[in-house]
């Protein structure tokens, strides 16, 4: 202990003079290190940082995938039977939609086990399982628009939509009442609103959905303002939009009248794209103003084996970027002989 004692008075005692003075100068440097040096360093992060040139965030591009026409009964529900799958017709192509952001179809048969048929032969209702292929396919809307809407009824087409719904499925061109029947159907991706408007000008007026019953969403030359409105609507919740065209002459490879007036409408109203189906063969893509046009995708998911050009369709491929259309590719579409669709790429 004295030891201790002696030990701090020989370090610190006045006839060690040289040393105290030695501590005393550690001891103010080692203050200025402390007061001093930090600032510094942080001004060199600073400036270490500023030499690295400015990066802004890459742009995140979105992906669309806009399909034809989707009937799910009759020899499509043969080969789904057969090969005991409900997702069969959609398999060879359902990987490569699930890795895009939104895809969209025009259902052109209700999926249902109520109503009757009307009368017609050319009469489709699916299967309520069917409804598993469209989520295989990872498909996010439907336009529920079409002449075949009303094939059993509208006891059915409620009861259709119904499941969609269910599914989480969004539909646009139809709905419960008139209202919901010219609503939006929208998803929000990557921070960009997709919407679409869905209309026929094929199958019957007295389909309309009122305020009362279930039904379509009707156009036609007489009612294009009501076009006109809905897509001023649509245009205040949405950064892209698309508008669904059922329409034109079956088996024909251009565009009537009806289907370019239309066409030209709608884009010149605000709208981005319009998807035409219908015709069950492929009629041509062109951009017009800032938007674009598919005139008709033909058949995606059809039994009409008859003809080459009814086994064959296109996918109209969008990418968005910064809320803006970026680029629009046609890849074609590939009916197999039991029904299985397939996208070309190559």
């Amino acid at each position: 202990m004295n030891q201790f004692f002696r030990l701090r008075r020989i370090r610190l005692g006045r006839t060690n003079r040289p040393i105290k003075i030695f501590f005393c100068i550690a001891l103010t440097v080692l203050l200025f290190i402390v007061v001093s040096f930090l600032p510094f360093r942080e001004l060199a992060r600073v400036a270490i940082i500023n030499d690295i040139p400015f990066m802004e965030d890459s742009p995140q591009e979105t992906t669309l995938i806009f399909l034809g026409d989707v009937m799910l009964d009759r020899g499509v529900e043969l080969q789904m039977k057969r090969h005991n799958d409900w997702a069969w017709p959609f398999l060879p192509a359902a990987d490569d939609l699930q890795k895009a952001d939104f895809v969209f179809a025009n259902l052109e048969s209700v999926i249902s086990d109520k109503g009757e048929k009307v009368g017609s032969i050319y009469s489709f209702r699916a299967n309520p399982r069917a409804m598993e292929g469209l989520a295989r396919a990872g498909i996010d809307v439907v336009s529920v628009a079409n002449n075949h809407s009303f094939d059993y009824g509208g006891e059915a087409f409620a009861d259709s939509i119904s499941r969609l719904k269910k599914a989480g499925i969004l539909y646009a061109g139809g709905g419960f009442t008139n209202a919901e029947a010219h609503s939006l159907a929208m998803k929000e991706i990557n921070g960009t609103k997709i919407g679409v408007l869905g209309y026929t000008a094929v199958g019957s007026a007295l389909w309309q959905a009122t305020e009362q019953t279930p039904g379509i969403a009707w156009i036609d030359g007489t009612n294009l303002q009501r076009l006109k409105n809905d897509i001023a609507n649509a245009k205040r919740e949405t950064d892209i939009l698309a508008v669904s065209l059922h329409a034109g002459d079956e088996y024909t490879d251009s565009p009537n009248e009806f289907q370019k007036l239309f066409a030209k409408t709608a884009i010149e109203s605000g709208a981005d794209l319009v998807i035409g189906h219908h015709p069950h063969t492929v009629q041509p893509v062109e951009q017009y103003n800032n938007g674009w046009v598919a005139y008709s995708l033909g058949n995606f998911i059809f039994d009409q084996s008859f003809s080459e050009s009814t086994m064959r369709g296109l996918a109209l491929k969008v990418i968005i970027e910064n809320k803006k259309l970026k680029e629009v590719i046609p890849l074609p579409t590939l009916l197999t002989p039991d029904f299985q669709a397939k996208i070309i790429f190559d």
